[in-house]
C-alpha cells in the first residue's frame, strides 16, 4: 500500500469514529493499556534494536530508551486518558435570533491529526489515546531512530482496535523515510492538522513546508530568574530539578539568570549541579563568583544564550533588575516555560505580566510543564504559539467547533 492510500484509509476511518460511544472508547484504551503490559517483553526487545543504532552519548538516547517502568507508566497514561470525559459535543454557546433560529456552537473533532516526531516512542501511545478519546484518527510519522519501537507499539494498538470492531486505520504509522514526510506535509484534504514534536529544526522545517495547518510544539529554551528577593534554598532545589531531572526534555532549564546582588549565593545554588556533571557557561560576573567553587566552568559567549541544550549544559546571565531579566528572556525565549524565584509579590506580578510564554512559574520548577502534571491525563505536545492552542495540549485542544442552526422554515429576505 502506498503512502497516499494509507492517508486515504486514515481519512475514511476518521469518519466512522462518530459512532463510537464513550464507554466503547474507554474499553479500547483499557485494552491497549493491558496489551502494553502483556507485550512489554516484545516492545522492550524491539526498543533494544533501536538503541543499538544510537550512541548512548546522544542526548536523544534517553528519550528513545524504554524500560519496564517507563512502559508501565505509558500504559498508566493510556488508562488515565480512558477515564477522561469526551471533549466532543460540548455546547460552547447558544443563542436564539429574532427570527426564531437557534444557533448552537458545539465542539467537534478535527478529523485526522498528523504527528511528525523524532526518537520518542512514548509519543506514539500518548497521541493515539488522546486522538481516540477526542474522536480523531491519527497519522504517525516517527523517526527512523525509533522505527522498531513504534512498529511494536502500533501493532498492539491496532490489534486492540480490531478486537473491538473499530477500523484499525484510525491509527496509521507511516514509513520512516523522507517520502512519507513529504506526503504528509502536502496531505491537503486528507489530514486536518499537523503537529511536529522534536527539535527546533524539525519544527521550523514542518512550519515552512506544510500545506496544511500546523501547531508548533516542543522547542523549549527555558530560563529561571533568581531575583534579589529569591530564597536560596528554593533556588538551589528548583534549579537542580529543572536542569537535571531529564535533560533531554523540552521543559529542562537552559539558562539561569541571576540578580547582581545575589552572586555570592551562586556557588550554593549551583553546587548540586556538579554531581550531575553539568557544564556551566557563565558570563564574566557569574564566572568570577563561581571560580574556585564549581569544577565544570566555562566562559560564556553570546552563542551560549538562546540555546536549547538538551544536555548537561547550562548558561548563566547576570542582570541588575527584573526588568533586565525580562528583556533577556524576550531576546532568547522560545515562549515555552519561564520561571522567577522571588519572595517579592511585586516582582512576581511584573514577571508574570510581562514575560511572553505559554507557562510562567513562580517558585516552582519548569519541569512541571507537562499535560499529566497539569491534570490533563496526557498531552500531545506543548504549544509555543498562540493559535489555536497554547501550552500543554490535551483532549480539549484536539477539538474545533461548528455551528448547528435550527430553523422552522425561515428564509432570508434582502
Amino acid at each position: 500500500m502506498n503512502i497516499k492510500e494509507l492517508l486515504e484509509g486514515s481519512a475514511r476511518a476518521s469518519r466512522t469514529l462518530y459512532t463510537l460511544g464513550e464507554e466503547e472508547t474507554a474499553s479500547v484504551l483499557e485494552d491497549v493499556a493491558a496489551g502494553l503490559c502483556a507485550g512489554r517483553e516484545l516492545v522492550l526487545a524491539e526498543n533494544v534494536k533501536d538503541l543499538e543504532r544510537m550512541s548512548p552519548s546522544d542526548p536523544r538516547y534517553d528519550r528513545l530508551k524504554l524500560t519496564e517502568d517507563r512502559l508501565l507508566s505509558i500504559a498508566g497514561d493510556v488508562r488515565n486518558v480512558s477515564r477522561l470525559s469526551s471533549p466532543c459535543g460540548r455546547v460552547l454557546s447558544e443563542s436564539v435570533r429574532p427570527n426564531g433560529m437557534v444557533i448552537t456552537k458545539v465542539s467537534v473533532p478535527f478529523g485526522v491529526i498528523g504527528i511528525i516526531y523524532e526518537a520518542r516512542p512514548n509519543v506514539t501511545c500518548d497521541v493515539f489515546s488522546l486522538c481516540l478519546k477526542s474522536g480523531n484518527a491519527c497519522v504517525l510519522k516517527g523517526g527512523s531512530d525509533a522505527h522498531f519501537s513504534n512498529l511494536a507499539l502500533v501493532s498492539i494498538i491496532r490489534r486492540a482496535l480490531e478486537r473491538h470492531g473499530v477500523d484499525p486505520d484510525v491509527c496509521t504509522l507511516l514509513p520512516p523515510g523522507r517520502e512519507a514526510t513529504t506526503a504528509l506535509l502536502g496531505a491537503a484534504g486528507l489530514v486536518d492538522l499537523l503537529i511536529p514534536r522534536g527539535s527546533s529544526s524539525l519544527i521550523n522545517f514542518v512550519r515552512d513546508n506544510a500545506r496544511i495547518p500546523v501547531i508548533e510544539t516542543g522547542a523549549g529554551i527555558c530560563h529561571t530568574y533568581f531575583d534579589k528577593d529569591g530564597d536560596r534554598l528554593k533556588g538551589r532545589e528548583i534549579v537542580n530539578n529543572a536542569k537535571t531531572r531529564r535533560v533531554s526534555v523540552c521543559n529542562a532549564l537552559d539558562c539561569l539568570i541571576i540578580h547582581r546582588s545575589r552572586l555570592t549565593d551562586l556557588p550554593f545554588i549551583c553546587s548540586p549541579l556538579a554531581g550531575s556533571n553539568v557544564v556551566i557557561y557563565a558570563d564574566e560576573q557569574s564566572y568570577q563568583a563561581l571560580s574556585g567553587h564549581y569544577p565544570l566552568l566555562q566562559p560564556a559567549t553570546e552563542g551560549s544564550y538562546g540555546v536549547e541544550f538538551l544536555d548537561y549544559k547550562m548558561s548563566i546571565r547576570t542582570v541588575y533588575s527584573v526588568t533586565e531579566a525580562v528583556s533577556h528572556i524576550a531576546r532568547h525565549s522560545s515562549r515555552h516555560s519561564e520561571c522567577i524565584i522571588s519572595e517579592s509579590e511585586e516582582a512576581i506580578l511584573f514577571f508574570q505580566h510581562t514575560v511572553d510564554a505559554a507557562c510562567i512559574y513562580s517558585n516552582a520548577s519548569t519541569a512541571f510543564t507537562d499535560g499529566a502534571q497539569f491534570g490533563m491525563g496526557a498531552e500531545i505536545g506543548i504549544s509555543t504559539q498562540k493559535l489555536h492552542a497554547r501550552g500543554p495540549m490535551a483532549i480539549q485542544e484536539l477539538t474545533t467547533y461548528k455551528y448547528l442552526i435550527k430553523g422552522n422554515g425561515q428564509v432570508r429576505i434582502p
